[in-house]
C-alpha cells in the first residue's frame, strides 16, 4: 500500500504542474480526491459517486517479489512456448520455490524445457520426471509437487485443472480456460470444489496483474468515467504462427502441433487470443453478456480450420451494447486495447488515458513514476508473486470462474460469427456443444465428437487449409 500511495503522490505532483495547459488535473491519486479538485465540491450535483465502494472489490497486492514462506514445488503441464515463459515467470517471482516435473504430449517439447532449465536455472529434472502422452498431466499432478501451472492447448484445460482440483493442487491456469459450453461447466464445477477446498486458483489473464490496468479500475470503481454506457473492446494484428504438416505426422499430433489454428483445440482466436479484451469487458462494467450478434471470415489463413477476423456486437446485462473486434492478418493496422465510454467521460487502455467529456485528460497513468518505485513490472511475472502470496499467506483466491464469464463471452461471439444467429448467454451456457474429439489418436485418422459439428464421423481435414493468394510467412515457433 505504500507503494501504491508514493506512485499517487509522485504522479500527482508531477503532472499536475501542467494542468493549466490541458484543461484538467492529470495524475494517479483516488479519482474522489483527484477529479472532485477539478469538479467542484463533493455536495454539489455534479460530485463524483462511486460504482463500488472501496473494499467491495479485489485489488491485488503487486509487490515486486513474493513473500518468503513454505517450500514450493511445480509441476508445469504443457512445455510449449507460453508453458516455458510461465515457469521462468514462477522462478523469477520468489525464493525457495523450484519445478520437479514436466508434462507434454510430445517429448521433444518436455526435454526442451528441460534443457532450458538445467542451463539457464541449473534445475534437473530427472527423465523418471519426465511425462509425456495425453496423460501426462495425471502423472505430473500426482508426482508430489505442491502447485501446478497449466498451459495445455486450451481444450485440455478443463480436464487437467478438474484432476488438479481432485487431488488438491493449487494451480495457474493459463488463458483461455475453455473452448466450449461443456468445458465451461466442467471448469465452473472445478472452481467451485476448488473455492470449498480453499485452494489458490490464478489465471493468465495478465491484464489483472497489470498496473496501469489496475489503477485505471480502482479510479473507475471510484467513479472518475460516471456510469459506463458503452465501449469498444480490439484485437487486431497479425497472424500468429503455425506448423506445416510433416511427413509422418498424424491428424492429431498435426493438429496438437498447430494447436493455435484449429477449434476444437484453441476456440478460434477470438477465444484463444481475444478473450484479454473481453475480460477487461467484463471485469470493469462486472456484467456478462446477455447476447451476442457477429460475423467474421476466414482470408488468408494459411492452415487450420478458423476465421482469422470477427466482428461482434454485444449486448450486456443492464442494456448497453459494447462492439468486440479481432483479426489476425499480416501488414493490418494494429489495434490491441479497450475503450470505455461513461456519462462522465471515457478511458482508454491505448494510452491509459481518462478523459472528461470535453476530452480533457483527467487522468493518466505514469509508466515512469512505476519504474521509480518498482523493480518487477512484468504483468506475467506479477500474476505469479500474486499466487505464491496466497498460497503462503493462507489466503484462497479463486480467479476461474471470473475468467470464465469472458470465455463464455467470446464462444457466444464465435458461435454467432459461425451461424449468423443471435446467441444468448443462457441457451449458450446450457449447450451441449463439446468440440472434444470422440477419439484422440496421434497415429491413426481421428474422429470428432458428437458435437454438431461431425456427429462422431471420422475427421476430415478441411478443404481450405492451403489458399492461394498473399503469403504471409512460417512464424513458427
Amino acid at each position: 500500500m505504500k507503494k501504491e500511495n508514493s506512485i499517487s503522490r509522485r504522479s500527482f505532483l508531477k503532472r499536475s504542474a501542467v494542468a493549466g495547459a490541458v484543461g484538467g488535473v492529470v495524475g494517479t491519486g483516488s479519482a474522489a480526491s483527484v477529479l472532485t479538485s477539478c469538479c467542484g465540491s463533493g455536495g454539489s450535483s455534479d460530485a463524483v459517486k462511486p460504482l463500488k465502494e472501496p473494499g467491495t472489490y479485489y485489488v491485488p497486492d503487486l509487490v515486486d517479489f513474493a513473500k518468503d514462506g513454505k517450500e514450493l514445488k511445480a509441476g508445469i503441464i504443457g512445455c510449449g512456448g507460453r508453458g516455458s515463459g510461465a515457469a521462468f515467470n514462477f522462478l523469477a517471482a520468489a525464493n525457495g520455490i523450484t519445478i520437479t516435473a514436466l508434462g507434454d504430449t510430445f517429448k521433444d517439447r518436455v526435454d526442451d524445457l528441460a534443457g532450458k532449465l538445467k542451463s539457464e536455472k541449473n534445475i534437473d529434472i530427472p527423465e523418471d520426471r519426465r511425462f509425456t502422452g495425453l496423460d501426462a498431466y495425471k502423472q505430473v499432478i500426482d508426482s508430489g509437487v505442491d502447485v501446478i501451472i497449466v498451459a495445455t492447448p486450451p481444450n485440455f484445460r478443463p480436464i487437467h485443472f478438474q484432476y488438479a482440483v481432485e487431488k488438491g493442487k493449487h494451480s495457474f491456469l493459463e488463458k483461455p480456460l475453455c473452448v466450449d459450453p461443456v468445458g465451461y461447466r466442467t471448469l465452473i464445477v472445478a472452481a467451485k470444489q476448488a473455492a470449498a477446498k480453499k485452494l489458490c486458483v490464478v489465471t493468465g489473464t495478465q491484464r489483472h496483474h497489470q498496473r496501469c490496468y489496475v489503477e485505471a479500475y480502482k479510479q473507475i470503481m471510484n467513479g472518475a468515467i460516471g456510469e459506463i454506457t458503452g465501449g469498444t473492446v480490439y484485437w487486431n494484428g497479425g497472424m500468429l504462427w503455425y506448423k506445416d504438416r510433416q511427413p509422418g505426422w498424424s491428424d492429431g499430433e498435426w493438429m496438437i502441433r498447430d494447436w493455435v489454428n484449429w477449434t476444437w483445440l484453441s476456440g478460434d482466436h477470438i477465444v484463444e487470443q481475444h478473450v484479454h479484451n473481453l475480460d477487461v469487458l467484463t471485469w470493469f462494467t462486472g456484467l456478462k453478456p446477455k447476447s451476442a450478434v457477429g460475423f467474421g471470415s476466414r482470408q488468408r489463413r494459411v492452415t487450420g480450420d478458423q476465421f482469422d477476423n470477427f466482428s461482434i456486437d454485444f449486448e450486456m446485462e443492464n442494456g448497453i451494447h459494447v462492439h468486440s473486434m479481432c483479426r489476425q492478418v499480416h501488414e493490418t493496422v494494429s489495434n490491441v486495447s479497450e475503450f470505455l465510454q461513461g456519462t462522465r467521460g471515457s478511458w482508454s487502455s491505448a494510452n491509459s488515458v481518462i478523459k472528461d467529456l470535453k476530452g480533457n485528460v483527467i487522468w493518466q497513468f505514469d509508466e515512469e513514476a512505476e519504474k521509480a518505485a518498482y523493480k518487477q513490472t512484468d504483468p506475467y511475472t506479477l500474476e505469479h508473486v500474486n499466487w505464491i502470496n496466497h498460497i503462503r499467506s493462507g489466503e484462497p483466491i479463486e480467479q476461474a470462474s471470473e475468467t470464465a464469464v469472458a470465455n463464455m463471452a467470446a464462444i457466444m461471439g464465435r458461435e454467432s460469427a459461425y451461424t449468423g444467429a443471435k446467441v444468448t448467454w443462457d441457451e449458450m451456457t446450457a449447450s451441449s456443444l463439446d468440440l472434444y474429439p470422440q477419439d484422440i489418436d496421434l497415429v491413426k485418422k481421428m474422429s470428432i465428437a458428437a458435437n454438431g459439428y461431425g456427429s462422431g464421423k471420422e475427421f476430415k481435414l478441411p478443404d481450405f487449409i492451403h489458399i492461394p493468394g498473399k503469403p504471409q510467412g512460417n512464424q513458427t515457433r
